[in-house]
């Protein structure tokens, strides 16, 4: 069983302004690398799996999460709808059911 689980389903947090909720993004993603306390796994959906991709401009932070131990899945579905044929430079690429099991079985899930 896993503690904790990060979603993020977006290339920016919350709604509105896009450059301010990237800004925001990436400060949160920093406060997670500076973190003593850890999600076991981040698991990008939707358009956040952008993140993972060549020209992501967090890929300082989650190259440094991931050498930290803490497991990046990216949807296989939305990387390739998202994304076109991108590989990922960080992460792996994982389905619906391995997320649905991981959701299933954490102690908590935050969803950004």
């Amino acid at each position: 069983m896993y503690q904790k689980v990060v979603i993020v389903n977006s290339e920016t947090l919350g709604k509105g302004d896009d450059g301010v909720g990237q800004t925001l993004l990436g400060v949160f993603l920093r406060k997670i690398l500076a973190s003593l306390t850890k999600p076991d796994i981040i698991i990008f959906y939707n358009s956040g799996v952008k993140l993972l991709v060549q020209g992501s401009k967090y890929m300082d932070i989650l190259d440094a999460l991931e050498a930290q131990g803490v497991e990046l899945l990216a949807c296989g579905t939305c990387v390739y709808k998202a994304c076109g044929q991108h590989s990922l430079v960080v992460g792996r690429i994982t389905d619906m059911n391995e997320i649905a099991e991981i959701v299933l079985n954490t102690n908590t899930v935050i969803t950004l």
